[in-house]
């Protein structure tokens, strides 16, 4: 059985300004970012980890946030400096960091390429003002393609962009205007993504006018043979790439892979690789708590073992997302569990038409991709 691959990721809690769809835990910079006691509340948080992954290497790191880009390169080189000397880091590994267009200055960037980061998502979610505005974007279309190519001066060739669409009143030849302004920026990989409102975000308390369902398929439809003819290839539910430029990292998480998380809010997965058993944890939320917490040496806020019963709606739930699907061996190697627990609901799924009839390999149909949301139920206990 091959060993279980170990992703970091390093959260960093501070954006400009809180975006009105979302969700994740970041909160506006208040006067000075603390980047030095946070850097070494991060350094803290990682000793505390280390106990539950001796001997194991990675094969990603992804620094995401809020915005990461925030903290200076004399920060960031401090704590690669640290994890180099905790972690056995392989050269050539991936190694990401989340940016936004606003944030981006050409020596600071040429600074994190030599400090090993080899990766840059940069958030861009639209070129056109009204929806920037309309998202609370602080940068504008000019600011995003300096961006991709500041970043390329400094020496990026692994660039992300994240683009959305669905966004407030956007019509189909906006969604795809932004597409192609994107392609034209000839990224590695591309992030595009329908804009989904998320409880405790502010559209969620004030809906936006957003297109009708009829409208977003279209788009989704001529969106995928646009990137398609474009050389990037869908192998995720919202993710293209060109050729050998899949992220690792993600990827990671989709196959049930582990990954030790640091940082004010993140969350991890680690198996014991003796006993079988899988855990998730979680880190305090608010950047002032979370410092605290690794000052006494207990970041944690809570541990909790996956259940048996919860195992293979949980490995369906991120394995089913990949379009080619995974290995049916893979199910066992991750969970520890055999493969016949799930025989029966594999089968209810051939039968529906939505499951490839293929003993070796998970993957859904062009009907079960369609339809995920019916397709991964079937697993739940």
């Amino acid at each position: 059985m091959s060993p279980i691959p170990l992703s970091l990721y390093i959260h960093i809690p501070w954006c400009i300004q809180k975006c009105p769809y979302c969700d994740f835990n970041s909160h506006k910079v208040q006067g000075e970012l603390p980047e030095q006691q946070y850097i070494q509340a991060l350094i803290r948080d990682l000793k505390t980890e280390l106990p539950y992954i001796w001997g194991r290497c990675l094969e990603s790191i992804f620094i995401g946030g809020g915005t990461p880009s925030l903290l200076s390169a004399d920060a960031m080189a401090q704590l690669f400096s640290t994890l180099r000397s905790m972690l056995p880091l392989r050269p050539e590994m991936e190694i990401t960091l989340e940016a936004n267009p606003s944030t981006f200055e050409q020596q600071r960037f040429k600074q994190y390429r030599e400090i090993g980061i080899n990766r840059l998502s940069i958030g861009i979610q639209s070129f056109q003002p009204q929806q920037l505005k309309i998202l609370g974007r602080i940068h504008n279309a000019q600011e995003a393609l300096q961006a991709v190519e500041i970043a390329k001066q400094a020496g990026f060739d692994n660039i992300n962009l994240d683009l959305m669409f669905g966004l407030p009143e956007q019509t189909q030849q906006q969604a795809l205007a932004d597409l192609q302004q994107a392609i034209a920026c000839e990224p590695t990989h591309l992030s595009w993504y329908q804009l989904t409102i998320e409880p405790n975000t502010l559209f969620h308390y004030q809906p936006p006018t957003l297109p009708n369902d009829d409208t977003i398929a279209g788009t989704q439809e001529v969106g995928i043979q646009h990137l398609e003819q474009s050389g990037y290839q869908q192998y995720e539910v919202s993710a293209y790439a060109k050729a050998s430029h899949q992220c690792k990292h993600n990827r990671n998480y989709w196959e049930f892979g582990d990954y030790v998380a640091i940082g004010a809010g993140a969350h991890g997965k680690i198996t014991n690789q003796q006993g079988g058993k899988i855990e998730r944890y979680f880190k305090y939320k608010h950047p002032k708590q979370y410092m605290n917490a690794c000052q006494q040496g207990k970041p944690r806020c809570k541990t909790e073992q996956l259940n048996t019963e919860d195992l293979p709606f949980e490995f369906m739930l991120n394995a089913l997302r990949l379009k080619q699907g995974v290995p049916l061996r893979l199910f066992t190697e991750r969970t520890g569990l055999d493969k016949q627990i799930i025989e029966a609901q594999r089968q209810l799924a051939i039968n529906k038409g939505l499951l490839i009839n293929n003993d070796k390999q998970l993957q859904a149909t062009s009907l079960g991709w369609q339809f995920l949301n019916e397709l991964i139920p079937l697993f739940l206990p």
